[in-house]
């Protein structure tokens, strides 16, 4: 018996030990916080018909995202935004009017300006020149902090510095430090920046920003309809992946955009499928599967602090003329699944 006792001191204390040394991440320490159960609005071409709030209150939603694009031309070193022929949800008028109505509503709001590249993606935006560089980044902070400016001025909660801009970050990261103070300088709510989803352990200022943001369209699963069950398993890697990371830079990590096509194979390589949608099977069952089975999965992280669903047609308005395949889910499955996650505390 004395020998049995002894067994099992010596294996407490192994186990003690083991526990001592190699802590969890979810050891981590996290202010409790309400999350973010947001919605990504798509700007309309024209001043809003009716009161679009509402329908963000009918599913829960309680942060809308306003998103007014800023324009790049291909080997070009500008940046244009409030122009004519813009659409007026994008120009500073109804940028202003939407954050107004948000409030009004009693919705929170994150200002995400970001660039548009016609035929391409802003994560490849280069310049062989420290000239052209310098011109695109004097263009860009004119931008930038004429939205900062603005998102002060009507008391936006977060204000989001840049999207995906995979090669400006990793080369020009002198740039990046300077504005993030010239921000702060004159927009005193939080500030977040939206790192594509394969790239954000390489953003080398996170210390400065309040959250970590990320555009979360990583590959899940290949089937056509996969399963909650199967997509919650593909989620595992890039979870612990995810929670190490917040828990090193002692930084939430909130999702800037989340969001599935309503599509055959939605939960893969979604950037694919963009460029053929007019072509794939429409498919609501697997959208409605994707979304559900991310907002189950994370709610049970609280390094978690929600996130964006991309994307929302304030009044069925805006979007590309196929937006029964689009990634919206308004009118489809996925809004009554956003509903029930979403209305969940």
């Amino acid at each position: 018996m004395k020998r049995l006792v002894l067994l099992f001191l010596l294996l407490c204390f192994l186990c003690s030990n083991t526990c001592t040394t190699l802590p969890s991440p979810s050891k981590c320490e996290w202010q409790s916080e309400a999350r973010m159960r947001g919605l990504s609005f798509t700007a309309p071409p024209n001043p809003f018909p009716a009161d679009p709030m509402p329908a963000v209150k009918a599913v829960n939603a309680d942060w809308i995202a306003v998103i007014p694009y800023g324009f790049t031309r291909q080997g070009k070193a500008h940046v244009s935004f409030n122009i004519d022929w813009q659409w007026w949800g994008e120009k500073i008028e109804g940028v202003a009017h939407t954050i107004e109505s948000a409030h009004a509503a009693q919705l929170k709001v994150m200002l995400k300006p970001q660039v548009y590249i016609p035929g391409s993606w802003v994560g490849d935006l280069e310049y062989k020149t420290n000239e052209k560089w310098e011109k695109w980044e004097t263009d860009y902070e004119k931008y930038i902090l004429t939205m900062a400016q603005l998102a002060d001025s009507l008391d936006v909660e977060m204000f989001c510095i840049g999207t995906e801009f995979a090669k400006s970050t990793a080369q020009r990261p002198q740039f990046w430090q300077q504005l993030i103070r010239k921000v702060r300088d004159i927009y005193t709510g939080k500030l977040i920046y939206a790192a594509n989803w394969d790239d954000y352990e390489n953003i080398p200022f996170w210390q400065e920003m309040d959250y970590i943001g990320i555009n979360t369209y990583f590959p899940l699963d290949k089937s056509k309809t996969p399963s909650i069950k199967d997509l919650r398993k593909a989620w595992q890697p890039y979870v612990r992946k995810m929670e190490k990371f917040a828990c090193e830079q002692n930084k939430p990590i909130i999702f800037t955009e989340y969001g599935y096509l309503t599509v055959d194979g939605c939960a893969h390589n979604t950037w694919e499928l963009e460029a053929k949608i007019k072509r794939l099977p429409r498919n609501e069952q697997a959208q409605a599967n994707a979304i559900e089975a991310l907002l189950t999965e994370f709610k049970q992280y609280d390094w978690w602090h929600g996130g964006f669903l991309w994307k929302w047609f304030p009044n069925g308005e805006g979007g590309e003329g196929y937006n029964d395949r689009d990634y919206t889910p308004q009118g489809k499955k996925a809004e009554e699944i956003l509903r029930k996650c979403y209305g969940e505390k």
